[in-house]
């Protein structure tokens, strides 16, 4: 498996730190805050995790709306990417996730999306995160189900190493 670079986007520090333990698991994995590095660093890479909170009525983290409006058209052409999205499925049913959803939109026309997960285990009513019934990547509530987030962690970071090239 080639070097992996995860790209997220935090305002309080929980994707962030979730982040951090998905790079910790996978082991060659760079880490970036799309805040403070550059759409070319997307270039070095053709594994890409990128993770980002969903706040609001289901808008995506303001660092990663700027840093998606740079990145212009084939910003993620040929990369093989994984989605991670962090969001609270009780006070925010009809949202939940949404922010991998905007990701997602653009990624997936450029690239090949990997680690759709189940949407099992989780109530909600509505989100753009959903696509054929699943997950579009790692869906992580440590609002309401913390006690689960090691182990979707675990599974999904398998499965994805796999996956990539």
């Amino acid at each position: 498996m080639k070097k992996v670079g995860l790209f997220y986007g935090s305002d309080g520090g929980t994707t962030q730190e979730i982040s951090q333990r998905i790079a910790d698991k996978i082991g060659d994995c760079q880490v970036f805050d799309v805040a403070s590095c550059k759409v070319e660093d997307l270039a070095g890479f053709e594994n890409l995790i990128l993770a980002t909170p969903t706040y609001g009525a289901g808008d995506l983290q303001d660092d990663w709306d700027t840093f998606l409006s740079k990145a212009g058209e084939g910003a993620f052409a040929g990369k093989t990417i994984a989605l991670v999205g962090l969001g609270d499925q009780d006070i925010y049913a009809d949202t939940f996730c949404n922010g991998i959803g905007h990701i997602y939109e653009v990624a997936s026309k450029q690239g090949k999306i990997i680690g759709q997960t189940s949407t099992d285990g989780y109530t909600f009513d509505d989100s753009t995160a959903v696509v054929d019934g699943k997950f579009v990547g790692l869906v992580i509530d440590e609002v309401n189900q913390e006690d689960l987030s090691n182990d979707r962690i675990n599974a999904w970071v398998d499965t994805i190493k796999g996956a990539f090239a």
